[in-house]
């Protein structure tokens, strides 16, 4: 369609909603975006504001129909699930629209307790908040205070799970392994590697086209108010964790007005040239820090895994057994590819340490299956291969369509060629998997400005030193723009969802400002978390056999890329 017609649709729709707008103003539904945030991008106009408003007064009057959920969704009572609709083009709120999954708990407090609903993104882009409410019905000890507070309220993000889910390929073969080393030998790998990314951003652009032009964090900012207003809540409390906290930085410049508590949770940079290039680059070199720092453990535990007592000797033991699954993969399976997926989990998560170097540890001494049983697909799984594929479809989809990428190979393979000389562990890797925004065929917008001045109730911000996916200076940043904010900086510290850690400095912060809203006077710097304990050197290699105290509960991590 030219962008004559769109024009007339667009002016179209704002004159047929006036009347709907004015009395959702006077009946106290709705606050206003911030005139500022109206203005400040291509996908962020008055038209998108003015469909914001009424998708949300919509559904403040339809509300959501919570039943028990489906069989088939895994959440059995008193966990409960409804839908919320919203438009798929928010400037034409009376146009196609799309349903989104949501559930929830409710607060197990008294009525007088009960402040509201709180809501849960847990990152990617690309994952489910559903397992949120579990936290409740599971009694998770870090969550005890604010659930008699809060019903904890999950939702599938558009293009995710059970929200009008997003496909670029299929899934049975998106999950087949193994797939190729991700660094590069010569120039023929590469090129191997661009035909992959091109062919991967053809298949979205086939498989899901009408949807990806909405699939901006913009969108699934106002789709959060809309869900705010379905809730009845006048106002949102929100945690967000990973890329939730820029989901988060940007509902609070959209909706300033809007927010009485939030939590960002590993915090992503926001800055307008950051998104999303850069920040892959630098998640490479705070990758790398983060690597060193899970070997300088093993070394330190070598009576335990036998890996090597210096970084180095582990990092040599690593080469080899990529070497060795490059010329061989392991099982037949598991190659640097699969390895490094798994290995990976260790910069992301403390609780990954021990199981990670428990199989690295198997392998050494003989035993290839931990290794294998770890990242073998499971080509008899469709549900889950269904639901790795979409996360990686939405994940890509919304990097992509979020900011416009470099277009130019040879800037991409400068730039990662460069970073690899110092930083190899990730850098290639996150390369090609960001690589089809560079031949994206769907529209690509510009990043909001992220900010908010003034009429926003403080935001509590809570960020390691040492994050490997969200670098530190994301925390310090979002704070610098979100006035009234305070940043907890968890020192000498590094894992991924610093709020579902037992920490008491940061835990009692986050129960005292969900239960009363208050936050310190001035930043708070707190110790880090215990580090994880090595098994004794007798103890099994086996994964299933990790220690308890070393994981944590699956609905309690972040999404991971």
């Amino acid at each position: 369609m030219s962008r004559g017609n769109n024009h007339v649709i667009r002016t179209a729709a704002l004159g047929s909603a006036a009347t709907l707008i004015t009395g959702a103003l006077a009946a106290g539904l709705l606050l206003a975006p911030s005139a500022s945030a109206a203005s400040a991008g291509r996908d962020n106009g008055a038209a998108e504001a003015v469909g914001a408003q009424i998708a949300a007064a919509r559904a403040a009057r339809a509300g959501i129909d919570w039943k028990d959920c489906p069989a088939d969704w895994g959440f059995a009572k008193p966990v409960q699930c409804g839908w919320v609709k919203v438009p798929l083009d928010y400037t034409k709120p009376f146009g196609k629209t799309i349903d989104l999954a949501v559930d929830r708990a409710v607060s197990t407090g008294t009525k007088e307790e009960r402040q509201g609903a709180l809501v849960y993104n847990p990152g990617g882009p690309g994952g489910s908040g559903m397992r949120f409410p579990l936290r409740i019905t599971n009694k998770s000890p870090l969550w005890v205070n604010t659930s008699k507070a809060y019903d904890f309220v999950g939702f599938d993000p558009r293009g995710v799970g059970h929200s009008a889910p997003i496909s670029c390929i299929d899934p049975q073969e998106f999950v087949k392994a193994p797939k190729a080393d991700p660094v590069p030998s010569n120039e023929a790998d590469k090129r191997a590697q661009r035909k992959l990314a091109a062919e991967y951003a053809d298949g979205c652009k086939e498989r899901s086209g009408e949807m990806l032009p909405h699939m901006t964090t913009t969108n699934t900012a106002r789709d959060l108010d809309v869900i705010r207003a379905a809730l009845g809540e006048q106002k949102l409390n929100y945690l967000g964790v990973s890329y939730g906290t820029y989901l988060g930085g940007v509902y609070a410049t959209l909706f300033p007005s809007h927010v009485r508590r939030m939590i960002v949770d590993s915090v992503v940079n926001p800055k307008q040239d950051n998104i999303w290039y850069q920040a892959n680059l630098e998640q490479d070199v705070a990758f790398q820090m983060r690597w060193n720092d899970w070997e300088d453990w093993v070394a330190k535990n070598d009576a335990s895994f036998h890996l090597g007592d210096t970084r180095a000797k582990v990092e040599a033991k690593w080469l080899e057994l990529r070497g060795k699954a490059k010329a061989n993969p392991l099982g037949g399976v598991a190659g640097p590819n699969e390895l490094l997926g798994f290995f990976q989990k260790a910069p992301y998560y403390d609780s990954s340490w021990v199981p990670v170097a428990q199989a690295f540890s198997a392998w050494a001494a003989g035993d290839e299956k931990p290794l294998i049983d770890a990242v073998a697909p499971d080509m008899s799984d469709t549900a889950g291969n269904i639901s790795a594929e979409n996360g990686n479809a939405v994940y890509t989809a919304v990097e992509c369509a979020d900011a416009k990428w470099p277009t130019s190979w040879a800037k991409w393979d400068r730039d990662n060629t460069a970073l690899h000389k110092k930083y190899p562990f990730l850098t290639w890797s996150n390369a090609w998997m960001n690589l089809p925004c560079a031949t994206w065929k769907s529209k690509q917008s510009t990043p909001i400005e992220v900010g908010a001045k003034r009429g926003i109730a403080p935001v509590l911000i809570v960020q390691s030193e040492r994050d490997a996916a969200t670098p530190y200076e994301g925390g310090v940043e979002l704070h610098r723009r979100l006035a009234g904010s305070r940043l907890i900086t968890e020192q000498n510290a590094g894992s991924h969802g610093v709020t579902s850690l037992v920490n008491p400095c940061i835990n009692t912060r986050v129960d005292a400002y969900l239960l009363t809203g208050k936050v310190d006077a001035q930043d708070v710097k707190c110790g880090p978390h215990a580090t994880p304990v090595a098994p004794a050197p007798a103890a099994a290699k086996s994964l299933a056999q990790a220690p308890a105290d070393a994981l944590v509960a699956r609905e309690e991590l972040p999404a991971v890329r």
